[in-house]
């Protein structure tokens, strides 16, 4: 009778220990439940595009028209409420379904600057020809103030939803604790609507610049993220997409619109927390 009682608590002693020895599992083994928000900043570059121009009593395109964003630089404005939309930003907001696949909704705030004082190629018709200094002798026009000024500059905000894939490789590393530090590659493809606040002067006629549901968007990215502490992170995207605004607004006259519709190519850099609920 001793010797099972002692055997007994022998064994009940080796599992005691046995389970005082198993390796807790690390917060950063499972994605499933976790919410996350990231904040960041871009750069972007866009094609050429053909954009159309019609009113009461103008119908004209002006044909590979060539823009550029306009990058604030590493600024305090980022982080400042009263100044926050005056650089180029990304807020993105998102919930795991599972361990890799998650779900989110941003606003990607990209600025679209059309050159100035370039020779482009036009067809149609408008009032006042040759007046705003922008007759060229062999048939182009030149894209003076006068004639025409056109920036999506507070934004071109492209307001989208993503389906994302997230794969740790950390292993690809040896690292030892992803609860420390942790390496995820991401993918994912978007939708959404453009939602720009057009700054524009055309022939003359007095600045607009009004919030405008203005067309839509499809995007694809891919990235890095890098999370320390299991909590905070760094991301490193590059996203790319199509945009077709069909009904930008250009005057104060709801029958004076603009069309147009070209790929872009966003560099983004974001830091973010993950967290649950």
């Amino acid at each position: 009778m001793k010797t099972k009682f002692l055997f007994l608590l022998l064994a009940i002693s080796a599992n005691i220990k046995a389970q005082e020895t198993v390796t807790p599992e690390k917060y950063t083994s499972h994605n499933k439940g976790k919410f996350y928000i990231f904040w960041g900043g871009n750069r972007e570059s866009f094609t050429k595009s053909d954009i159309h121009f019609t009113g009461d009593n103008y119908d004209f395109t002006l044909y590979d028209v060539e823009a550029h964003d306009k990058p604030k630089g590493w600024h305090i404005d980022y982080f400042n409420p009263t100044r926050i939309t005056i650089p180029q930003t990304n807020l993105r907001i998102g919930y795991f379904i599972n361990d890799h696949y998650n779900i989110s909704i941003g606003v990607d705030h990209m600025k679209y600057v059309m050159y100035q004082n370039r020779a482009v190629d036009y067809t149609g018709y408008y009032p006042n020809q040759g007046s705003y200094g922008e007759t060229l002798p062999n048939g182009q026009i030149l894209l003076t103030e006068d004639f025409l000024t056109f920036e999506h500059t507070d934004g071109l905000n492209y307001i989208n939803t993503e389906f994302c894939r997230v794969d740790d490789i950390s292993k690809w590393f040896n690292l030892p604790n992803t609860d420390k530090f942790q390496i995820n590659i991401t993918e994912g493809v978007g939708a959404g609507f453009l939602y720009p606040k057009t700054n524009a002067k055309l022939l003359g006629n007095e600045r607009h610049d009004d919030f405008h549901i203005s067309g839509y968007g499809v995007s694809a990215k891919a990235g890095l993220n890098f999370t320390f502490f299991k909590h905070f992170f760094l991301e490193a995207e590059l996203k790319g997409g199509y945009i077709d605004m069909n009904d930008i607004r250009t005057t104060k006259n709801n029958s004076d619109k603009a069309s147009q519709h070209f790929l872009f190519f966003q560099r983004i850099i974001a830091i973010g927390g993950i967290f649950k609920i």
